[in-house]
């Protein structure tokens, strides 16, 4: 295993043109959850220049019943989407919340997918597809998160935080950022370059028609003390930073570039550090094991580094759409660990809590069916905090369970 190496992780803002659309796609579960705990939602959705568009299958008490539209809810979910997009920020002459064309193409849930999923009297209810999820833990920052994300999502929440409080008023929704970090003994020891590109008002930037070189130094700085603040300073003794490189970024979001739900897998997850099984989280149900399968074994592994078994922990689930036990359990500790993989493997699966790691167990204990999804959908999925219901998945309720089963 590698000890000395260079490694890189982006994330991007809640402003970007495929977040606007994963936060519109989970305001929407949200929304359903909210009238029916047992809805069905798979709703992408698509962006562009004054255009927002609903497509996806749908079946929810108090919205879409018996294959039509309950009177009112087409006109419920038009709002959700409009205010959604007013909190991210957008009143831009190209991407305006009030004044984009909005198209519903969401539509009833295919039966056959239905059938498959549902429980019934002899059988308990299924994965909502096939497919190999991942979770993974690392004791490089205190959320358990490999610090090249970690760092990068800081960088953009505290810059969101500052436009939306008027502190940075010459930012605009749109952004980016990128960390690489040098490690040595598998310990970040040195930021090499830190990269921020933020969309901004007119005049910010060294190039381009409205270019003023004291308004860029302005931004410039700014950045920096962002950065200062959200990295450790040992960290930051050779950095290179590349603040806004190709210049003017006044035109951005969906306006600059089309936005769909589900095309940030990677900062949504764990910035590159772990496998990806390749589905999407945002605007599904937690029947969909794509969400709530990730959800949990990166619950499983945080617990796992948590109770000391290990400093590394990647884990792998695997179903098969409408079967309700999963197909196989990995776990992997990258040589960091105290225990054997198969003895954590056995435990997780023995732990009566767990109900067998089952699509209904995995809902029932970390409690998805609830309208909790809309804050997920911008700056990751993990390394949050758990607070009421949100973010369930992050706690450590775990640790005694496995030390008791494997002390």
């Amino acid at each position: 295993m590698r000890t000395d190496y260079l490694f890189t992780s982006e994330s991007v803002s809640e402003g970007h043109p495929d977040k606007v659309s994963d936060q519109i796609s989970d305001a929407i579960v949200d929304l359903f959850l909210a009238k029916d705990p047992e809805a069905r939602v798979a709703c992408e959705t698509l962006t562009t220049t004054q255009l927002v568009v609903l497509a996806g299958e749908i079946r929810c008490k108090g919205v879409y019943e018996n294959d039509q539209w309950v009177p009112g809810a087409q006109e419920e979910i038009e709002q959700v989407v409009r205010r959604t997009v007013r909190e991210i920020g957008y009143e831009q002459d190209g991407f305006h919340w009030e004044k984009f064309e909005f198209i519903n193409r969401l539509h009833g849930q295919s039966a056959h997918i239905a059938q498959g999923v549902d429980a019934s009297d002899n059988k308990d209810e299924g994965a909502g597809d096939q497919g190999i999820m991942f979770g993974y833990a690392t004791d490089e920052t205190p959320d358990l998160m490999p610090a090249t994300l970690y760092y990068s999502h800081k960088i953009l929440e505290r810059m969101a935080a500052d436009r939306h409080s008027g502190a940075a008023p010459f930012l605009e929704p749109d952004a980016k950022s990128q960390v690489t970090l040098r490690y040595e003994g598998s310990l970040p020891v040195a930021a090499t370059a830190v990269v921020v590109s933020t969309q901004h008002k007119p005049g910010y930037c060294l190039t381009g028609e409205h270019a003023d070189a004291a308004k860029y130094a302005e931004l410039e700085s700014y950045v920096k003390r962002v950065v200062s603040e959200v990295i450790p300073p040992v960290l930051l003794r050779e950095t290179t930073y590349y603040i806004n490189p190709t210049g003017a970024f006044e035109i951005g979001g969906p306006d600059g570039d089309a936005g769909l739900t589900g095309r940030k897998i990677i900062v949504d997850t764990y910035g590159g550090a772990a496998p990806h099984g390749g589905g999407a989280f945002s605007g599904k149900d937690p029947t969909k094991v794509d969400r709530s399968a990730a959800y949990i074994t990166r619950y499983l592994a945080k617990n796992v580094v948590a109770a000391g078994l290990a400093t590394r922990c990647t884990i792998q689930i695997a179903y098969a759409i409408g079967v309700s036990e999963p197909l196989s359990l990995y776990v992997d500790t990258h040589e960091t660990g105290k225990v054997a993989e198969d003895k954590i493997e056995q435990a997780l699966l023995a732990l009566p809590k767990l109900g067998g790691l089952t699509p209904r167990a995995i809902r029932t204990h970390l409690g998805l069916n609830k309208p909790i999804y809309r804050k997920t959908a911008a700056y990751g999925h993990f390394g949050r905090k758990a607070e009421g219901d949100l973010f369930p998945w992050e706690r450590l309720d775990l640790v005694d369970d496995l030390k008791a089963a494997l002390g």
